[in-house]
């Protein structure tokens, strides 16, 4: 099964339906016209069942197959939302959306998923039902977990999940893919650390709160490289060290640090958010000041099935002629909360030559929409053939 003709004839108007999205970004949860777009669509192909509001702004879509004599239902699900970011790529159809951005795909995402919800409508030439998913919030907001929470699995009665991502460096329209843990868990912490502060010519009537946040971010290194097992991915980044004082001649009372944590094991995961909070309290007690820590769980590990990951990788071979083997990502996607209801599998489709996801000059490469449209549709077909 390589690309489907059907695919490039429609490649205009899903093209049309992409650069629409990408001209007006929506972020996290106010996904209102996005969602009352992709409706609106899911109706005019005449979709059986089509669901607004779950997840707060998600949208699913229900097509039923010409027959259903096995009882098989499977998800697949795209994302919504855009990211907080100016765009710098000049295209005529730029955000219209001040300080709003697709610079993460996910308007391409959402646009081959309607695709293949089109070409399913049309042909229904499957045993089952599918189910289209349309998920806001997935950077940063959980809209994956909001879903879930709602009852979609069981609403839909939904067996298994199927997601996918544009990769920018890998060649258009290509796959890759891994079983397993995929990518990674995304927690964040928060630790303000008090001291003495005074006048900068008198250190020695302060506590020094500069030097002993200093301190803390050297010693956070120690986690990775003297906690975990060397054959372990840990990353433990402090991205943010913030004053109450802007003085030259000023020790402040006050400075609070923030950063992430990502891991691909949940026993890593644990060992590294309990080493962090040791570490930033008792190196502020040996100093004199105080550590309080705030330690936010994110998105958990995203884990592919075993046997759902062979069957999305040989539907991926079959429409590009090969799958590849897809690197361990450190970054967070919260369709593992999904994972962790059903088993799935989660694809890399390539962008070509690009510019990274989260960069102000990042754009969907329309020409990926046909192989990404023809894999959702083989994901139904050839995993609820019809006799």
């Amino acid at each position: 099964m390589p690309v489907k003709n059907r695919f490039a004839e429609l490649l205009p108007e899903i093209t049309g339906w992409r650069r629409d999205f990408h001209e007006h970004p929506e972020i996290l949860f106010d996904t209102h016209r996005t969602a009352g777009r992709v409706a609106e669509l899911l109706k005019e192909f005449g979709c059986d069942e089509v669901v607004e509001g779950i997840g707060r702004t998600g949208v699913v879509g229900v097509i039923r197959g010409r027959a259903d004599t096995k009882g098989r239902v499977l998800g697949l699900r795209a994302d919504m939302d855009a990211l907080p970011i100016i765009e710098a790529t000049g295209l005529d159809y730029a955000s219209k959306t001040k300080g709003a951005m697709h610079a993460c795909g996910h308007d391409g995402h959402t646009a081959m998923l309607l695709g293949a919800a089109r070409y399913l409508a049309e042909t229904r030439n499957f045993d089952g039902t599918a189910v289209v998913i349309f998920q806001p919030a997935e950077e940063g907001g959980g809209g994956g977990r909001e879903m879930c929470q709602d009852g979609m699995m069981e609403r839909f009665g939904i067996q298994e999940v199927y997601g996918m991502h544009n990769w920018p460096g890998q060649p258009v329209g290509s796959f890759a893919i891994r079983p397993g843990a995929f990518f990674a868990a995304t927690d964040q912490f928060e630790i303000e650390v008090e001291g003495r502060g005074g006048h900068a010519a008198k250190p020695h009537e302060t506590i020094d709160t500069t030097v002993v946040a200093s301190q803390i971010v050297i010693a956070f290194q120690t986690i990775v490289s003297r906690n975990i097992d060397p054959v372990q991915q840990l990353v433990v980044s402090v991205t943010s060290f913030e004053t109450e004082s802007k003085a030259f001649n000023v020790i402040p009372q006050k400075v609070t640090l923030r950063g992430t944590v990502r891991t691909l094991d949940k026993e890593v995961r644990k060992l590294a958010e309990t080493r962090l909070i040791k570490i930033a309290e008792a190196t502020a007690d040996a100093y004199g000041a105080t550590a309080r820590v705030s330690y936010m769980r994110g998105y958990p590990v995203m884990v592919n099935s075993e046997e759902q990951t062979q069957f999305a990788a040989k539907v991926a071979s079959n429409v590009s002629g090969s799958c590849g083997d897809a690197p361990l990502i450190m970054g967070g996607e919260d369709f593992a909360f999904m994972l962790e209801e059903r088993p799935g599998a989660y694809v890399l489709v390539g962008n070509g030559d690009t510019a990274a996801v989260h960069h102000p000059e990042y754009n969907f490469n329309d020409d990926a929409i046909p192989a990404g449209c023809s894999w959702w549709a083989g994901i139904v077909e050839e995993r609820m053939p019809t006799a």
